[in-house]
């Protein structure tokens, strides 16, 4: 799953990417690079948690609908 781009735009600060790093355990250079690629690593437990307390996002609008293939 990715994060939607209005959760992105909301993490996008130095505050909410110390915080991150803290519960990812990795760089806040790592971080800013899970931002930019819309990594999976941003939709771990640990880092929603995170996502959820700072932007007051609920979960639908915080992941991005998957894209289904009609067949």
């Amino acid at each position: 799953m990715k994060l939607s781009q209005k959760a992105l735009k909301a993490i996008n600060n130095p505050v909410t990417r110390r915080r991150l790093m803290d519960v990812l355990g990795c760089t806040e250079f790592t971080v800013s690079r899970y931002i930019q690629k819309n990594s999976d690593n941003l939709t771990k437990a640990a880092a929603m948690q995170v996502i959820r307390g700072v932007t007051g996002l609920s979960d639908n609008e915080i992941l991005e609908e998957p894209i289904t293939k009609a067949v």
